[in-house]
């Protein structure tokens, strides 16, 4: 079983903190899907952040990973946890709002359950995951049928493809339980996922987007490409990384909780967005089957 360490007040602050930064990741993408085709923003996002791990990397004395077999294994991790996601998310930003892109997203504990179920033998599904996977996934059904086919396929298809990043992040973490035991430091394996995300996306947008024939986004976009890169992906990762160490990985899954609450946050103040009542009781249904999987908010009240 995962240890379950006392959060301090400043781990608090970290997560606080880390639930805003990747809950901003669908602001700046929001911010940016429009003024850039939507491979050439995913490339940048994981170049940028890619380069400033590094020199963190070089700063802290932590060498960089190696070995065939390693960077074989963080191209798969680049593809599931960064290229294939993140594009995903890019492109559904350009027909649904920021808000609900981070309320589908929160579904990934709930792929990862299965995914788990089916790849591991040590995270097998019980009585009390099945009734959050069953709550968290008629969240899903509430948000995306019936109603949700009035908004036209362009939305539904985008509803789609946030829970097929959400999948790609399921078979992401079971893939990266392996670095692990090769030994690679975990923010030496975060670099290499970046820059390998980067190797893929880079055939995409010299084909598809052409850059030399893009004219230059304005300032906005620009500094929302970097909030992306250096705030919502490096700075994540050190902080993410920090809280694991500190807090373990059972508190530090309660970020799920927090980031469609910082997303909604800003997608309503700052851009605008409203949220339907069939969202927000998809939502509702999310957060519940994920207290129920989660299980300390159950241990409270038992004698």
């Amino acid at each position: 079983m995962p240890q379950n360490l006392k959060m301090s007040g400043a781990d608090w602050g970290l997560l606080a903190a880390l639930s805003l930064l990747w809950g901003g990741s669908f602001f700046f993408v929001q911010l940016a899907v429009g003024h850039l085709p939507a491979f050439t923003i995913v490339f940048l996002r994981v170049s940028l952040a890619a380069l400033a791990l590094g020199l963190v990397l070089m700063l802290r004395g932590i060498g960089l990973p190696k070995g065939w077999l390693v960077w074989r294994a963080l191209l798969v991790m680049g593809l599931l946890n960064n290229a294939l996601p993140f594009s995903f998310f890019v492109l559904a930003q350009g027909e649904i709002g920021s808000a609900l892109a981070a309320i589908l997203n929160a579904t990934t504990p709930l792929f990862t359950l299965l995914v788990a179920h089916i790849a591991t033998t040590d995270e097998r599904l019980n009585g009390a995951k099945l009734l959050g996977l069953t709550l968290g996934f008629g969240g899903v059904v509430v948000m995306m049928g019936g109603a949700a086919l009035l908004g036209g396929s362009a939305t539904v298809l985008a509803q789609a493809a946030c829970l097929g990043a959400a999948v790609c992040y399921a078979f992401a973490s079971v893939w990266g339980r392996r670095f692990k035991a090769m030994g690679v430091a975990p923010l030496a394996t975060a670099f290499g996922m970046l820059a390998s995300s980067s190797v893929i996306m880079l055939p995409l947008v010299l084909a598809i987007d052409r850059p030399w024939q893009l004219v230059l986004p304005g300032t906005v976009p620009m500094a929302a490409i970097l909030g992306l890169a250096l705030l919502s992906t490096a700075l994540a990762y050190l902080l993410y990384f920090r809280l694991l160490a500190s807090a373990g990985a059972v508190n530090l899954a309660l970020v799920t909780f927090l980031i469609p609450v910082s997303a909604i946050t800003l997608a309503v103040l700052v851009l605008g967005e409203t949220l339907a009542l069939r969202h927000l009781v998809g939502m509702a249904l999310i957060a519940c089957g994920l207290a129920v999987i989660d299980g300390r908010w159950a241990q409270r009240f038992r004698p």
